[in-house]
């Protein structure tokens, strides 16, 4: 079975049983049906046209509910209008069900959870792992959230800065390789750029071309993380940043900064970068500083101490990172590399695996039970203190 195809299939599936007059909630569940009967009849009957059978079956599905529901009277219309079996549009309407699920109505992370899940195809129990809750507390926050926007006329938009929230996580998570939805939030924001005159936008497009752009390097082939000091640069995507910087130039000369452009800058100072000691860390801390101003991020304020502690030492590093929760994610973590950088591997060791035990990744656990072990090794041998 195509995971991928069906995951690519669900959104454009979804918006032709709403303009065809389902209501959302409703529509969500049918073609979650569809999707089920796929996985059941497909290995062994492929369908020429999968997208039009997973139509068909979908619009099946929504019309027995509809029959079966107490409205039935009122939505007789709706159920004699049942197309003709054919080829169906090819029109993308993926965007547009983006603004649909931001829609203004409801809260941002309830707009973010109904987009992965309708749109971006990852299931409860994904979803529910990015926002570190029980599954079925995300099932409801994602139920209440189509009966809210079910009867939203879909043509109606939702808020830019809410969609942007809802791309960038997406391309996060297919980042992360649990779900390789990466490329596809690039496509989406590409399209939205296109359609939307916005610097953060603009902004966020730079960011995710930057970050993809250094996809190859990070994974070495053992499997484990490879952190930016240690990638192998030539292995970076010099197209995607060549035009990640063009476009993030072009939005900051409008001097409308925001979040997404903030990042962008920091990391096209990464990227332009030949190896990792001509890094301009003095610019990035600059850069982090107008982070904290637009955002006020604790975690962003964890980020900036580390670049304290490249641009300033590795002391004035801990003593910016002293001033945040140290129950912070990450927090150990951080600590951990600038004790190191400060000659102190004792507690630094100690930390990589108070930090391992937090990771909220396999890869990221690994890597940071590596780096304890190589400093408690180097102690043992004698090599340091």
């Amino acid at each position: 079975m195509d995971e991928a195809l069906l995951r690519s299939l669900t959104p454009s599936v979804l918006t032709v049983l709403v303009r065809r007059g389902a209501d959302f909630a409703a529509a969500e569940d049918a073609v979650q049906e569809a999707l089920v009967e796929a996985v059941r009849v497909w290995p062994d009957d492929p369908p020429r046209d999968p997208r039009g059978w997973l139509i068909t079956v979908a619009w099946r599905r929504f019309l027995d509910a509809t029959r079966a529901d107490t409205a039935r009277r009122r939505r007789e219309d709706l159920a004699d209008r049942e197309p003709a079996a054919g080829p169906a549009p090819s029109t993308d309407d993926t965007l547009q069900l983006y603004f649909l699920c931001a829609h203004p109505s409801l809260t941002p992370s309830s707009a973010v959870a109904l987009t992965l899940r309708a749109v971006g195809g990852l299931t409860t129990r994904q979803i529910a792992r990015a926002y570190l809750v029980p599954e079925a507390t995300m099932a409801q926050r994602i139920s209440r959230a189509k009966r809210t926007v079910s009867g939203v006329r879909f043509d109606r938009p939702g808020d830019v800065a809410t969609v942007l929230r809802v791309l960038y996580l997406v391309f996060n998570e297919g980042y992360s390789g649990d779900v390789d939805l990466a490329a596809e939030a690039i496509r989406l924001t590409r399209r939205l750029a296109a359609a939307v005159d916005h610097p953060e936008v603009a902004g966020l497009l730079a960011l995710m071309l930057l970050h993809h752009a250094r996809r190859a390097s990070r994974i070495a082939p053992d499997g484990s993380l490879v952190p930016l000091a240690e990638q192998d640069r030539g292995r970076w995507d010099t197209a995607s940043i060549a035009e990640g910087i063009d476009i993030l130039q072009a939005a900051l000369a409008r001097d409308r900064l925001g979040e997404f452009q903030a990042q962008a800058a920091i990391a096209a100072l990464h990227a332009d970068a030949p190896t990792a000691a001509e890094t301009d860390w003095v610019q990035i801390v600059e850069w982090y500083d107008e982070l904290v101003r637009l955002t006020d991020s604790p975690v962003v304020r964890l980020n900036r101490a580390v670049a304290v502690g490249e641009a300033d030492g590795p002391r004035a590093g801990l003593a910016a990172l002293a001033e945040l929760d140290d129950t912070l994610p990450r927090h150990a973590a951080a600590a951990a590399y600038l004790h190191e950088r400060a000659g102190d591997p004792r507690t630094a060791a100690r930390l990589y695996a108070e930090a391992a035990h937090q990771a909220s990744s396999l890869a990221e656990r690994d890597h940071l039970t590596r780096q304890a072990a190589r400093l408690n090794a180097r102690r043992r041998t004698g090599a340091g203190p």
